[in-house]
């Protein structure tokens, strides 16, 4: 993906940044070819030089001293040496060999061959290596001082510093905001005071983004421009370490409340070598993997293990002529760190008081959170966990219907009362959205108005969804609060936990929006917004004005309690079914103690030590280098949307939905069209992002391949047995893709010629089959694309689980209905295609559902225990075309509830209802 010249000379055009860098150094490369072949002449390579645009200045390689001599080389006319230099350059930037190799940023000619291996040297690479990062300074220093500058930093290595980094230099708050964000190996900055405002390059989105602030900034003296800076590098980078250099009263400023998200305040004329140090142990406590770390060190003593786990030490693989090949296959080092002990350097993941509470902690630093647990059974667990501490038997939970199931068997397992709120449909996929704010609020004001809003004690939703819809958490927590302030929140989040380190993805998290909500409830103006609110809408506003209305909560009266789970291998670098639990909840200490009894029910006592020890490492690495993963993954999104809905050929039969397609116009208020449309910048997605009701992840991208003749299922088939290419979750007419850290512009090239394979046999097949294999064709196309049946909604629970429920609202008793169904005595089953299905319908009695139903796709239950069977229900389940359907028995039909079963329970109490309990 190469850049407009226009966006070469602009310096804050970020959505191309990486790849746009690459493909700029491999063009200059390119003509630099041609130039030497005699094929371009020289004014070709001085516009492709000139191309590469300021932005260089925000990377410290090439640097100063190779663009210099590259320069020199073309004015020289010397083609073969502006060539040898501009490739090997462009190979380090691609292959990263700058950061481990110093003759890189050497200017003499290194005689690189055409054919130079450009794979990077790290699989399997035994010899040790120091980590490098970038120190962004921000100085207000001449430019013609900054390359001393950076040779007096590379003065201080000492042999012993464990990491090694180049410094980049920059000189106003402008390029200093620019360079934090296109330059993801910048892992720390040292701002000196007195530097500028304003760049002296291009940066007009930017300024436009900077323009609320303008005026502050104008005003602002040195220190208070410096603090903002740094305020300003922690909204979007907060894992960065800051470091403020003063040459004025370092004891006041480092007294600023302000200051406290600054590592370090130091005196500007001490010696370099403190702020040399002090850099180098901000990056050795990100580094730092306690448990991990300990796990290494276990591994390596002489241990006899005596305790129930033979495989530990791995004596009982290697010795084995039979499973050897297992402990071939894994290494050694599996087996020596495996272990059920606790002590000897280890820790109990169930009571943690060693290095898990450390890691876990610094976890909880990463991740913006106040407390994070490790879980080694998925998330699946870590829902379970939270509902189970958080909500007693009786207690209302709102619930979008389309969850993950785990949440609907927690409050079966916890007695609480879902009432289940409806998303967005999207027939047309087969596949529903998220649930709209106007829902959620109207649930909330409908229990209050039956006199049961102290009953309800959580919105448990999904964010990001499994196809990529993404809530305006603030909004929705601010508003809910507003209605009943001590809430809580729980956000699955499964799919979502690299969002934290992205700047334009990360305030639609939990614990983003959290921090956010809890710095404007300290806001001098929070309270008076609140009240000038509450003056206009009066004493009794109705239903409509309040659904209308963007409610502001009381800064005074918010409990502000949020929860918010993580698959972390889903989107970072852990081993499967690793997952945290996210706690920012002030009212914690007074649940803390039923938190553990949650984490005893549903931890395993026997949790994996790798699975532990790769939580570990996967919060060193987000926190080290997550923000350039996260940004690659999210441009990897971006190249396979550009190249499938462009090519001639592939759109033809394949399609990536936009995000016009995926989220209704109604929640797009910003007018926010897609990450492609023509025009749309980086400022736009900031804008939707703020504004907009519902987002999309870039990185969920909806292939469309019913229009190729392939129902999901099939198409997802075919592309892993025959073309080794592995998808997500699928509907009845697409599959769905999703880019993350791992993958590479090499698996885009992959993708994108599978689908051209694949677009290519539908041609020759369509072309060879005459007429009648075209009309098969666009009748399977239409079956798959038009004749969709509509998506049910949730109908009621039966009158017999809703002794204890509003008048009104459709909260119902899932878990008595659940547990009815093991009596088998009280069960029946019925085909869903006979007769008897339809007179049942008609004439009665109610079918009621003994258990979950939830066909994939579309993955979510259509049937809950306890809910009344509708015509709409039946009919969705008779046009399904899915092989797999959970909790359905094909040859015995549904599994229902009897009716004097349910008469039974209707007509007997085992104890009084709260309700009535309530009204005597």
């Amino acid at each position: 993906m190469s850049s407009s010249p226009q966006e070469s000379r602009s310096i804050d055009h970020f959505f191309s940044a990486p790849s746009g860098r690459t493909d700029r150094w491999r063009d200059l490369h390119a003509v630099a070819r041609s130039w030497v072949k005699g094929d371009q002449n020289r004014g070709v390579v001085e516009a492709a030089l000139q191309e590469l645009g300021a932005i260089e200045e925000f990377y410290a390689f090439p640097g100063h001293e190779l663009i210099a001599a590259l320069r020199d080389r073309l004015q020289n006319d010397d083609a073969n040496s502006f060539l040898s230099l501009a490739k090997r350059i462009s190979l380090a930037i691609i292959t990263g060999n700058h950061k481990h190799d110093a003759k890189e940023w050497q200017a003499l000619d290194l005689s690189l061959p055409e054919s130079a291996d450009v794979i990077p040297s790290s699989i399997g690479e035994a010899a040790a290596h120091r980590p490098y990062f970038e120190l962004l300074a921000v100085t207000p220093a001449p430019a013609g001082r900054w390359p001393h500058m950076a040779a007096e930093f590379r003065r201080l290595r000492r042999a012993e510093d464990a990491f090694i980094y180049e410094a980049v230099l920059v000189g106003s708050l402008e390029d200093a905001v620019c360079a934090a964000i296109l330059n993801p190996d910048i892992a720390a900055v040292a701002i000196y005071e007195g530097f500028a405002l304003k760049s002296r390059h291009d940066a007009p989105l930017l300024r436009s983004v900077l323009a609320t602030q303008q005026p502050l900034l104008d005003k602002a003296d040195e220190a208070d421009l410096a603090l903002r800076l740094a305020a300003g590098l922690k909204s979007i980078r907060p894992e960065l370490d800051i470091y403020l250099l003063s040459d004025r009263r370092v004891e006041k400023l480092a007294g600023d409340p302000r200051a406290a998200m600054i590592r370090r305040v130091m005196y500007q004329i001490e010696e370099p070598l403190e702020l040399h140090l002090s850099v180098l142990e901000g990056i050795n406590a990100r580094y730092e993997t306690p448990f991990f770390n300990n796990l290494k060190l276990y591994a390596q003593r002489p241990i006899a293990t005596f305790h129930a786990l033979p495989i530990a030490r791995g004596k009982s693989v290697f010795r084995s002529p039979w499973i050897r090949d297992m402990g071939q296959f894994y290494g050694i080092n599996l087996f020596l760190a495996e272990s059920s002990a606790t002590t000897g350097g280890l820790d109990s993941l169930l009571e943690p008081t060693g290095n898990i509470k450390r890691a876990q902690d610094m976890a909880a630093r990463a991740f913006g959170a106040d407390h994070v647990f490790f879980v080694t059974n998925g998330t699946s667990t870590s829902n379970k966990m939270v509902l189970q501490a958080l909500i007693a038997p009786g207690d209302i939970v709102i619930l979008d219907r389309n969850c993950h199931k785990s949440h609907h068997y927690g409050l079966v397992l916890n007695g609480a009362q879902p009432f289940y709120v409806e998303a967005f449909p999207m027939t047309e996929f087969s596949m529903y959205g998220a649930v709209p704010l106007r829902t959620i609020k109207k649930a909330l004001l409908d229990l209050r108005a039956e006199g049961r809003l102290d009953r309800v004690k959580m919105v448990d939703l999904t964010n990001c969804t499994f196809d990529g819809h993404i809530y305006n958490t603030r909004r929705v927590m601010e508003e809910c609060l507003a209605i009943k302030p001590d809430l809580i929140f729980l956000w699955d989040e499964a799919w979502f936990g690299f969002a934290r380190w992205s700047p334009f993805l990360r305030p639609r998290t939990g614990m983003g929006a959290a921090a956010d909500i809890e710095a404007w409830t300290q806001e001098p103006g929070a309270l008076a917004q609140h009240e000038r609110q509450r003056k206009e809408l009066g004493a009794n506003p109705t239903l409509e004005t309040l659904l209308d209305t963007r409610l502001v909560p009381d800064p005074r009266a918010i409990r502000l309690r949020v929860y918010q789970t993580n698959s972390t291998h889903k989107s970072m670098s852990a081993i499967r079914q690793g997952s945290m639990v996210l706690v920012r909840d002030v009212d914690f200490h007074k649940v803390e103690a039923q938190f553990h009894e949650a984490v005893f029910t549903h931890a395993s006592t026997s949790p994996n030590q790798q699975l532990i020890a790769s939580l570990d490492v996967a919060r060193r690495q987000m926190e080290l280098e997550g923000y350039g993963l996260v940004m690659n993954a999210i441009e990897i999104a971006l190249d396979i949307r550009r190249e499938i809905n462009a090519h001639p050929l592939i759109s033809k039969y394949f399609s990536i939905v936009g995000a016009d397609g995926m989220v209704p116009k109604a929640y797009r208020t910003s007018g926010f069209v897609d990450f492609l449309a023509p025009g749309t910048r980086w400022d736009d997605q900031l804008r939707s992002m703020r504004e907009d009701e519902f987002c999309l992840d870039p990185t969920r991208m909806t292939l469309v391949c019913g229009t190729a003749a392939f129902d999901g299922t099939a198409f997802k088939g075919l592309l892993a047995s025959e073309y080794n290419v592995q998808v997500n979750k699928t509907s009845r007419n697409s599959v769905l893709l999703q880019s993350n850290i791992n993958n590479t512009r090499s698996d885009v090239a992959l993708l994108i010629s599978v689908l051209l394979k694949i677009s290519q046999s539908i041609e020759t097949r369509l072309k060879q089959g005459g007429d009648a294999e075209q009309q098969a064709f666009d009748a399977r196309v239409k079956s798959l694309m038009k004749d969709v049946p509509d998506l049910p909604n949730f109908s009621h629970f039966h009158e017999a689980f809703r002794q204890d429920a509003g008048d009104t609202t459709p909260e119902g008793d899932i878990r008595t209905a659940f547990f009815a169904a093991y009596s088998e005595e009280q069960c029946e089953y019925l085909p869903i295609h006979g007769p008897e299905c339809d007179r049942r319908l008609k004439d009665g009695p109610e079918m009621v559902s003994a258990n979950f139903v939830i066909p994939y796709p579309p993955g979510f239950p259509i049937m809950v225990p306890g809910q009344v069977i509708t015509l709409e229900t039946i009919t969705f389940m008779r046009k399904l075309d899915v092989k797999e359907i959970h909790g359905y028995e094909k040859a015995r039909g549904l599994k229902l509830l009897k009716a004097d079963a349910l008469a039974s329970k209707k007509t007997s109490h085992h104890e009084p209802s709260r309700k009535k309990s309530r009204a005597a």
